[in-house]
């Protein structure tokens, strides 16, 4: 049997962090752009998510993840 992971907000958002600090993706390309690294089987989920907390998929993921924290040297 197949284990579903929950994608509330807090988990999309933690993992297009992680996409973004590993370059993979860009914080000016679009919120649809992450279907690419969630199994298929579960993207109908994180859309309705997303949609449910007022993001659209064009959205920036800038928008998604909010500001970075950047510390001093």
């Amino acid at each position: 049997m197949l284990q579903t992971v929950q994608y509330s907000l807090d988990v999309i958002r933690d993992e297009a962090r992680r996409l973004v600090q590993q370059g993979v993706v860009s914080r000016q390309q679009p919120i649809y752009l992450l279907c690419q690294y969630i199994p298929t089987r579960e993207w109908a989920t994180v859309e309705y998510e997303l949609e449910r907390s007022d993001f659209l998929l064009r959205d920036r993921i800038a928008d998604l993840v909010g500001s970075e924290r950047w510390d001093n040297d």
